[in-house]
């Protein structure tokens, strides 16, 4: 798997990976789609948690997302590669987009939970931070005209923000917080109705699986700009 570092390599090997990928992403939330809506009604919440097949595995997955950032982050400041630099970079919008879901769709299920659409709860507001670390590795990219630059400055950022993780993962059961605890993983097992856990479950996947799919596409148009750049400043030079 090393020998993927190798741009060529990695993108050799991901060529054929890619629309395979697409296409599980689309036939598990099909799936998941279906068995979110043919999960039978709460007898506290009613319709209204289905959200949940949507909140859940976006969150997690934006967590998923960042440590992969920071995992990311750490190999390009270390090691100084540019393939590890350019999946940071390409963890970075997908994640904030999985991380903005789950705010939002936490709040459509908080205002009928809650009687409010947000409360300053551990939960909500480590989540809020987390957002708010990709809102702002990305624009320190965008800030900073020299790339060299601009991604040892990212990564700092980005390893920084690996710190909340723990804090959003265990704030439940640090402090006592209106968010309910864990109910997927947790010691005992799940505490789920089996029609909810399979529904969550193919969500999860399929929320998975579409990340993979958009951060390999993400990383290989990286490469290929990269490429590009690459090519127009020798050209330049030999003009």
């Amino acid at each position: 798997m090393f020998g993927l570092s190798n741009p060529a390599r990695f993108m050799a090997f991901t060529r054929p990976l890619t629309p395979w990928l697409w296409g599980a992403a689309g036939v598990l939330l099909a799936c998941g789609a279906w068995l979110s809506f043919t999960a039978p009604a709460d007898y506290q919440q009613g319709d209204t948690v289905r959200i949940m097949f949507v909140h859940v595995p976006a969150a997690s997955i934006g967590l998923m997302a960042y440590a992969a950032l920071g995992a990311a982050s750490f190999f390009a400041l270390v090691f100084r590669h540019p393939l590890a630099d350019a999946a940071a970079r390409a963890a970075a919008l997908p994640g904030a987009a999985y991380t903005a879901l789950a705010l939002v769709t936490g709040s459509l299920w908080g205002q009928p939970m809650w009687g409010t659409w947000w409360v300053w709860d551990a939960r909500l507001t480590s989540v809020l931070v987390l957002f708010l670390f990709y809102l702002g590795y990305m624009a320190l990219r965008a800030s900073i005209d020299d790339e060299a630059r601009a991604a040892r400055a990212a990564a700092v950022l980005g390893l920084v923000g690996l710190i909340n993780l723990p804090i959003v993962k265990f704030s439940v059961d640090w402090w006592n917080t209106l968010h309910q605890p864990a109910s997927l993983l947790r010691a005992g097992g799940s505490s789920l109705a089996p029609p909810y856990l399979q529904a969550l479950l193919v969500m999860m996947a399929a929320y998975g699986v579409l990340f993979l799919a958009l951060w390999l596409t993400a990383i290989r148009t990286e490469v290929r700009r990269r490429r590009v750049q690459s090519m127009r400043a020798r050209r330049a030079l030999e003009a």
